[in-house]
């Protein structure tokens, strides 16, 4: 299957603008997507091999960039890890990878995917849907990145709980008003 990369980047960047900014899950999204800071990579492996390979790639790229320039990537893989109990999995490896680049403390890594669910919710728990993208997604930030918007951000603790609040009023059709779909890759 051939796939639209310009598809998937905008079906990510609407549900980062609908969902992750306009509903202010992550207060700290929205500075860093303004000033065009967000590096969106799809990825086209189809094996863990080639997603390692990329990862690898992204780490370094983000490690080395300038952070006025990339201050996060979101690595997102369309034909990979679409089995959220095998991404879920995949994230140990995925830290794994970051310790062996020495960059613990330096990068982290948050998860997103189509079909997230937290511990001891049901899948069509509307809280699950703070952490549901389009595709299965690494994204990759600066720990120094987070510091700073923790400062700027006092209540940071409070995000989680926030998040619940606003998604339970929203419910599942505010949530499908917004045109957040999951799985668009029949539209990529």
């Amino acid at each position: 299957m051939k796939i639209d990369n310009d598809a998937v980047i905008n079906a990510t960047r609407f549900w980062l603008e609908q969902a992750v900014i306009g509903l202010n899950l992550c207060p700290f999204a929205k500075a860093v997507y303004v000033k065009n800071q967000v590096r969106f990579v799809v990825s086209q492996a189809r094996n863990l091999d080639a997603l390692l390979d990329d990862l690898d790639r992204e780490l370094d790229l983000l490690a080395e960039a300038d952070a006025e320039q990339i201050d996060t990537t979101l690595l997102i893989h369309p034909f990979i890890l679409t089995d959220f109990l095998d991404y879920n999995d995949f994230l140990d490896v995925a830290d794994g990878v970051v310790a062996e680049h020495q960059l613990e403390g330096v990068i982290q890594v948050a998860s997103f995917h189509p079909d997230y669910q937290f511990e001891d919710t049901e899948a069509d728990d509307i809280t699950n849907f703070s952490n549901r993208s389009p595709y299965p997604t690494l994204h990759l930030l600066r720990e120094a990145s987070i510091d700073r918007a923790v400062v700027a951000f006092p209540e940071a603790a409070d995000i989680y709980e926030r998040n619940i609040e606003t998604l339970r009023q929203l419910g599942q059709e505010g949530w499908a008003k917004l045109g957040l779909a999951k799985g668009r890759l029949d539209q990529a």
